[in-house]
Order: C-alpha cells, then sequence, then structure tokens
C-alpha cells in the first residue's frame, strides 16, 4: 500500500511529572482533553498525519514519563529523535528550573540534528496562579537558542503551532539534505511499555487536572 505522507518524523516529549505532556498529545493527535489521565508509564506514542508548508508529515509523538526513575529507560529514545519538545509548567517554577537538566539529557542523549521547541504549558490558568512568567521562559530559550511557547491543552492555545513549528525545523533539516530517520518503520520503535503498568500504578495522574 503506497503511503498517504511525505516525511515520517519521529518527535519526544520530555519535561517533569505532571506538566501536561499527555494532555499536550490528547489535544494535538485527537483534538480532546480528558480532565485526568493515568501517569505515564515509561513511553507512549501516538500518530498524526497534518500538512506543513505543502508536505504531508506523519508525525510519531512520543509521551515519555517524567519521574526520575524512569529516566533511564526514556533517554534510549531520544537519538532516534528529530524533534525533542521540553515541556513545563507555568504554575510550578520547579518544572521550569529543571529544564535545563532536561537540555542537558538532550546534549548527552540526542543525535546532533535534533531540532528542539520549549513550551511552558496550562496558559490559561488565571494569573495569580502562574509561578513563571512569559520573559522568563522567553529569556531561557533565548540562551539555548530555541523557539518558545506558551500552551495550554485545556484550551488549545497554540498547541498545532507548536508542532507545526518542530515540523518546519525539522523540515529545514530534511530539505538541506541533513540525514533524518523519516524511512524508519513504525513499527521499529513502537514499544509501548504502558502495557506492562504494573499493579498498584492506576491511581489518576494530576498531569492534566489543571490543564
Amino acid at each position: 500500500m503506497a503511503k498517504n505522507y511525505d516525511h515520517l518524523f519521529k518527535v519526544i516529549l520530555i519535561g517533569d511529572a505532571a506538566v501536561g505532556k499527555t494532555c499536550i498529545l490528547c489535544r494535538f493527535a485527537h483534538d480532546e482533553f480528558k480532565p485526568t489521565h493515568l501517569s505515564t508509564i515509561g513511553i507512549d506514542f501516538k500518530m498524526r498525519t497534518f500538512t506543513v508548508d505543502g508536505s504531508r508529515i506523519r508525525i510519531q509523538m512520543w509521551d515519555t514519563a517524567g519521574q526520575e526513575r524512569y529516566e533511564t529507560i526514556t533517554t534510549q529514545y531520544y537519538r532516534r529523535a528529530q524533534g525533542i519538545m521540553l515541556v513545563y509548567d507555568i504554575t510550578r517554577r520547579k518544572t521550569f528550573e529543571n529544564i535545563q537538566k532536561w537540555i542537558h539529557y538532550v546534549e548527552e542523549h540526542a543525535g546532533n540534528e535534533v531540532k528542539t521547541v520549549m513550551v511552558g504549558n496550562k496558559c490559561d490558568i488565571e494569573e495569580s496562579k502562574r509561578e513563571v512568567s512569559y520573559r522568563e521562559g522567553e529569556k531561557l530559550s533565548q540562551k539555548y537558542g530555541i523557539p518558545f511557547l506558551e500552551t495550554s491543552a485545556f484550551s488549545n492555545v497554540n498547541i498545532e503551532k507548536a508542532f507545526t513549528e518542530m515540523c518546519q525545523l525539522i523540515l529545514r533539516n530534511v530539505n538541506a539534505g541533513v540525514e533524518t530517520q523519516n524511512d524508519r518503520k513504525p513499527s521499529e520503535a513502537a514499544i509501548i511499555l504502558n502495557a506492562n503498568q504494573p499493579s498498584g500504578a492506576e491511581e489518576p495522574s494530576s498531569c492534566c487536572l489543571f490543564r
């Protein structure tokens, strides 16, 4: 069967637990928002095909667990990624401070040509609950030379834009002749560790309880 896309891109979302990575993926992949989710165990993924700058992109989006006990597992997936989205929660300063830790992991484990976008999630929350200003996020992104957006999975703010910008960055590599992973068959890496979720891990995650 002929494929119905021009490029296959693998994008990984990383960041602390409960910053809304799963909610962002659900909004982008299925245009839905669920107030609670089970905590991601290891790695999970979703797919969507959409058009970016005239090219049909099949995007394979990997959702990583933010808990420290899974970091050894999730960092193994960085090298095969063409794009990495760094996500923090604007209502929890610690998740923003940890972005530099996640950037270090990208520098250590990802390929040289990987493209990175930083996202401050839950921007729909009332201003009194904000702990990280837009300017702080922008300043950190400028320090590392990466694009930055604030998003809300709850209100569907900038979700499409974040993935579009990510794919545009990767497309520039493709158009410049930089080797990518777009010929890799999805089944080669489609290991869904959630299928092995241990008993006792059924509690709802707070990742989307507050957007």
